[in-house]
């Protein structure tokens, strides 16, 4: 507690206020109405501020990381509220609000149509991550959805040219902001999907207040770029400005310049990326050859070692005696076998005579048999053969009829026929 008689410096006097307000209750967290007069976006990213009613202000500040999760762009004459803690700032020894929140006044504003929208969007998971496709390395063709005239499309061809002339762009030229605008944008969305070769699409315009960018807000174009079968990227605004296009394309740019740079890749970086992936595949090979080199002299040096020739000689040696036993023991064999063989030849010779012997006898028998029962020596005797006009042999008298038949005798042949005696 500081004494009556005690003299202190204007830092110790600045500390003790800000350690009073900062152990307010209230004042930790506080929520303020008042209308933004002096708006300034420093290059560090902060917003400072002053909101006042009819009769006060009071000097605030919000800082860079609460500043970018806001969807509003704040200026002059707004009428906000804005939450935060209220403190002082010692170097100057003026307190202020330090701002973590803000929205628009009022029902039925833009922000809260905006939240409402954002709301419904994420629930039907437009917003998730696991939808966001990724950009491709090096697209064929870009489209790009903005106004034909403007710095947008100027930032992006410049940027595109720099990195990589050789990819082209295709503008779809729309209204960004205005009545039809969102109708316009939504359309050339998705015609740009059916444009052949394209691989992603930009889509942006430049900075403004949430009414200039609400066409980037409607539900329509969210859900273009939703059903949009490429990547889209979407510029819309300063890095400050949030969009609902913002939450569902597959990739957000701060500026149409980094928009540029995320689609087109650096030629120069991609070409020295690639000398460098060749000088590591060529160190990797020379590496490689080294150690098979140093792999082969070693098998080499062993190989050596083990006298491979002599070895072979060695084996083609015990090869031949193998040889030599062989031819030596089939010899011996053989010769065992001679007498035995020839015994058995005598046997064959001896039995092949005997059946020869038999065969002739019985030859001779069959011979004499045919000789006895030849039909021409049988009619040298005086016999004769009755034959049918058929040439069959007739043997009794019951078959001949009235026909002729033929009576074969030894040197000839007699037709005849029977006559039958009247008695």
């Amino acid at each position: 507690m500081l004494m009556d008689d005690m003299i202190l410096e204007v830092s110790d006097l600045n500390e003790y206020a800000r350690s009073i307000l900062a152990n307010d209750s209230i004042l930790r967290h506080v929520r303020l109405r008042g209308e933004i007069s002096n708006f300034k976006r420093h290059s560090s990213g902060h917003w400072y501020f002053t909101l006042k009613d009819e009769r006060c202000r009071i000097a605030c500040v919000m800082f860079r990381q609460n500043a970018m999760n806001m969807s509003i762009r704040p200026e002059d004459g707004m009428r906000v509220i804005a939450t935060g803690s209220v403190s002082l700032y010692p170097e100057a020894g003026t307190y202020q609000l330090y701002a973590e929140a803000m929205r628009p006044e009022g029902k039925g504003t833009l922000f809260q149509q905006f939240e409402a929208l954002k709301a419904k969007l994420a629930a039907q998971g437009l917003f998730d991550q696991s939808r966001k496709r990724p950009l491709p390395l090096r697209p064929r063709k870009i489209a790009v959805v903005t106004a034909r005239t403007g710095a947008v499309l100027q930032d992006i061809r410049r940027v595109s040219a720099a990195r990589d002339p050789g990819v082209p762009l295709v503008l779809l030229p729309v209204k960004v902001q205005g009545e039809g605008a969102a109708e316009e944008i939504a359309k050339a969305i998705a015609k740009a999907g059916t444009l052949p070769e394209v691989d992603v699409l930009i889509i942006g315009r430049g900075g403004g207040s949430m009414e200039d960018l609400w066409a980037f807000n409607e539900e329509k174009v969210a859900r273009a770029i939703a059903a949009c079968p490429v990547p889209v990227i979407s510029a819309v605004g300063h890095e400050t400005d949030f969009t609902i296009s913002d939450f569902v394309a597959d990739a957000r740019a701060s500026t149409p310049s980094n928009a540029a740079e995320m689609a087109v890749p650096d030629r120069r970086e991609m070409l020295e990326a690639l000398r460098m992936q060749r000088q590591r595949l060529l160190k990797q090979t020379e590496n490689a050859v080294q150690q098979k080199r140093i792999q082969l002299l070693n098998l080499s040096r062993r190989l050596e070692g083990q006298q491979p020739e002599k070895r072979i000689n060695r084996i083609m040696q015990q090869l031949e005696n193998c040889r030599q036993r062989l031819q030596k023991e089939l010899e011996s064999q053989v010769t065992s076998y001679v007498p035995e063989i020839a015994m058995k030849k005598i046997r064959l010779d001896h039995a092949m005579d005997s059946i020869l012997h038999r065969k002739q006898v019985r030859l001779e028998q069959a011979k004499t048999s045919l000789t006895m029962m030849d039909p021409a020596r049988v009619m040298n005797r005086g016999y004769a053969m009755a034959l049918d006009a058929a040439g069959r042999l007739i043997t009794s008298a019951e078959a001949v009829d009235q026909r002729p038949f033929t009576l074969r005798f030894r040197d000839g042949s007699v037709n005849v026929k029977r006559i039958e005696e009247n008695t």
